[in-house]
């Protein structure tokens, strides 16, 4: 239950813009390509996951209505798996880079969505730099646990560019 709260205040804190210039998404997301396993390598830390101490990942499933399915799991502090389903929906129809998410949900409504944006992207789909225009958000997933140091040095420049602190983002433990 803590998790859920905590999910709704930071998405609702999320969609305040703090004035910085407009956060840039790469040109086009291939969806099915994007669905699957993603390991969280790092993340700006966040009180929604404050409990998660190890193992953090997100498996995204297309659905037949167009949204994605978002399931989030970690370990938690007392070695139990700790997991969270959500809802996708697509906000930039045309190139499918800006998505909402949304983990709270009363009878099916669904108040509150937060940010989403794909803001880089490994030309295979081996890493994703996912962030938010508040920039208060940002997350580094991978196809697998490791990022190579090439690959590392993108996404720092990515970060950079999009107005992000790389020595903000704390590495994930697997």
């Amino acid at each position: 239950m803590k998790v859920i709260i905590s999910v709704i205040f930071l998405i609702t804190i999320n969609t305040i813009s703090l004035g910085q210039k407009d956060l840039k998404t790469v040109p086009s997301v291939d969806l099915k390509k994007y669905a699957g396993l993603w390991y969280e390598y790092s993340k700006l830390p966040n009180k929604f996951q404050s409990q998660c101490i190890s193992g953090t990942t997100a498996q995204y499933k297309l659905l037949p209505d167009g949204n994605i399915e978002v399931l989030n799991t970690c370990i938690d502090e007392d070695g139990e798996k700790d997991y969270v389903k959500g809802i996708a929906r697509i906000v930039d129809k045309k190139n499918f880079t800006k998505l909402e998410v949304s983990f709270f949900s009363i009878l099916g409504w669904r108040p509150i969505w937060g940010d989403y944006w794909v803001i880089g992207l490994g030309k295979d789909y081996e890493y994703s730099v996912v962030g938010t225009p508040s920039r208060k958000y940002g997350w580094i997933l991978s196809r697998s646990p490791d990022l190579s140091s090439e690959q590392l040095a993108e996404i720092n420049k990515i970060l950079i560019e999009q107005g992000y602190d790389p020595k903000k983002f704390v590495k994930s433990k697997h």
